[in-house]
């Protein structure tokens, strides 16, 4: 996606060319490194199996796989790699991992890029609002799983209510959806037919198990941030440190890599610097524990996320600032 949704004077364009240089050699850096990691820590995990130093390990490997979804949302933009082809194999094989098929995904989050925050057609506001509970167990992963697993069998069946999803996109979702489940299905019986629980061990529990981490990222982006089509003012930005951000392949910078999408992962502390830092400006910005206290704290009082006006901003860092954006 190389739209820009942020006031061009934001950046120079002889500056904002060399940012959307891609790479091959970073993207196999990064690519390499995390599922380096990630055998690293399957073959710990393995080889500590029924000891007390398999728990450690089975959490950070739990979320170290949570976290390719940071690689696949960078390869649904054609950032990771100047090799298109490239981009759609990996994205294909992750998306497989983590129980998010590809093409929707693709389709989804740029309707989410173009119509951020606009509750009919951001295509991640395809939800209630949230009220107390419901952020609870979505924050700690029960139905955020729960959605992914009866999205791919709806669309196995052809059963779609998505409104972002174009008609004549139908049919290959379709496809993709049965052939992960037949993917699925044929882990489950080559599983079976050698008697081992490699799959669940190594990939399932851990995964589902340590989602609450990964959701610390997918949470704090837009909630409690005013619904208008301005892009300094919908997104957030997250303070962390730097073994997160490479985790998460710069997503921390989201305010900058929503203002240009076109960006790749491995620039977007540079766009960070050059669009406000450089500037004397912030984007809106809270740390992951500081965002999930407001938040709960918040809905807490309320019977739901409706009970916030659309337009102002009702999640930040402090209440002398919440009542400031308010003035």
């Amino acid at each position: 996606m190389d739209e820009i949704f942020a006031r061009r004077d934001l950046i120079d364009p002889r500056t904002l060319r060399e940012l959307t240089a891609k790479s091959d050699l970073r993207g196999w850096i990064q690519i390499a490194s995390h599922f380096g990691a990630i055998a690293v820590t399957g073959t710990l995990l393995w080889t500590t199996w029924g000891t007390w130093w398999a728990v450690p390990v089975f959490l950070v490997h739990g979320v170290l796989v949570n976290f390719l979804y940071a690689g696949q949302h960078e390869l649904s933009h054609y950032t990771v790699f100047r090799t298109r082809r490239l981009n759609e194999l990996f994205g294909r094989l992750i998306g497989f991992i983590v129980f998010f098929p590809r093409d929707f995904d693709l389709l989804q989050h740029h309707a989410h890029h173009r119509y951020t925050q606009d509750w009919g057609r951001d295509g991640e506001l395809a939800r209630p609002p949230y009220t107390f509970w419901s952020y609870l167990w979505w924050f700690l992963g029960p139905t955020y799983w729960y959605t992914r697993f009866r999205r791919i069998v709806r669309f196995s069946l052809g059963i779609f209510s998505e409104p972002y999803i174009p008609e004549n996109r139908k049919p290959e979702l379709v496809r993709e959806a049965r052939w992960h489940l037949a993917g699925y299905l044929a882990v489950a019986v080559l599983s079976v037919a050698f008697q081992t629980w490699a799959a669940v061990i190594l990939w399932l529990a851990p995964m589902l198990v340590t989602k609450v981490v990964h959701q610390l990222q997918n949470t704090i982006e837009h909630l409690g941030l005013p619904h208008e089509p301005n892009i300094l003012e919908n997104t957030r930005s997250t303070r962390t440190n730097a073994v997160m951000r490479w985790m998460c392949w710069n997503m921390q910078y989201h305010t900058a890599h929503h203002a240009f999408p076109g960006v790749p992962f491995h620039s977007l502390p540079r766009l960070h610097r050059t669009i406000f830092t450089e500037k004397g400006r912030e984007p809106h910005t809270m740390t992951y524990l500081g965002f999930q206290k407001a938040v709960l704290t918040a809905l807490a009082r309320v019977r739901s996320e409706e009970d916030f006006p659309d337009d102002g901003v009702w999640i930040a860092e402090t209440e002398a600032e919440l009542a400031r954006k308010a003035a």
